[in-house]
């Protein structure tokens, strides 16, 4: 059966491997389990910036002002 996982090596200053260390400790989880949420939580962080961003470069082609974004809202969910 193939492999679900691929393991990679990662190199970190001695401060962050400690902080993964305790983290691991408090949270009973695995390094890997804490990095692979950091990746995940990092990807999902890039995907909102480059919605908000698109959102920014819409309203602005469009002339809304960031006062106006609320009440363009509201008025759609009525």
């Amino acid at each position: 059966m193939a492999r679900v996982t691929k393991t990679i090596t990662l190199s970190l200053p001695p401060e962050m491997a400690e902080k993964i260390e305790e983290i691991m400790k408090e949270e009973g989880r695995t390094r890997s389990e804490l990095l692979r949420e950091a990746v995940r939580r990092y990807a999902e962080e890039r995907e909102w910036k480059k919605i908000y961003h698109y959102g920014e470069l819409k309203a602005r082609e469009r002339g809304i002002t960031e006062d106006q974004i609320e009440d363009i809202i509201d008025a759609h969910r009525r």
